[in-house]
């Protein structure tokens, strides 16, 4: 995806490797954008990106209700922020 392509060449030389800097980035970044903005971003996707886009979110989405109703071993949110 051309955004996070040139997302990362904007922040690549001040990220230190760590996960949650990225997941940060991306929430800081996604907040200051408005819906129209979104969507744009998604129309510019293909087909394949956007249904990963959806597996990754659903996925996560699955695992936390799975988690909440005892079917999942809870994970250990200190170590990854949530991303919903």
């Amino acid at each position: 995806m051309r955004f996070v392509d040139d997302l990362y060449a904007l922040y690549k030389d001040r990220l230190t490797g760590d996960e949650n800097e990225a997941i940060a980035l991306v929430f800081d970044i996604l907040s200051e954008q408005k819906k129209e903005d979104l969507i744009k971003l998604i129309h510019q996707m293909s087909e394949d990106e956007i249904k990963q886009m959806l597996s990754l979110y659903m996925v996560e989405l699955l695992k936390a209700r799975m988690e909440k109703d005892g079917l999942l071993e809870q994970r250990d949110h200190t170590q990854n922020t949530p991303y919903h």
